[in-house]
């Protein structure tokens, strides 16, 4: 499984429209990406900063989410954040939501 994390300033008193753009346009498009598995989307209690958390199958699809679908996103929630979110992509090791196997155990 792989996971990608974005990280994102957003503007002033933008959370709760933040949140209703994620539910209404971001995670749809995501379901219909091959090889998502699951968005868990976290925002700061200050609503200045958000991270979200996409898991996937394998990197193959987390990349050509990024490659084709990713700058979609971006034109949605732009008018919502402050600068480029950060992007950054992790193997996953672990977790409780998802029955994994790691590469050392397989």
């Amino acid at each position: 499984m792989f996971a990608r994390k974005v990280s994102m300033t957003l503007k002033h008193n933008t959370a709760k429209d933040f949140t209703r753009k994620m539910d209404t346009d971001v995670i749809p498009l995501l379901r219909k990406q091959d090889g998502f598995q699951d968005e868990i989307m976290l925002t700061a209690k200050d609503g200045k900063h958000a991270v979200g958390i996409s898991l996937w199958d394998n990197r193959e699809n987390a990349e050509a989410y990024q490659r084709d679908s990713y700058p979609q996103v971006l034109k949605l929630i732009g008018e919502l954040t402050d600068g480029a979110p950060q992007v950054e992509s992790y193997e996953v090791s672990n977790s409780t939501f998802h029955k994994i196997l790691t590469p050392a155990h397989n």
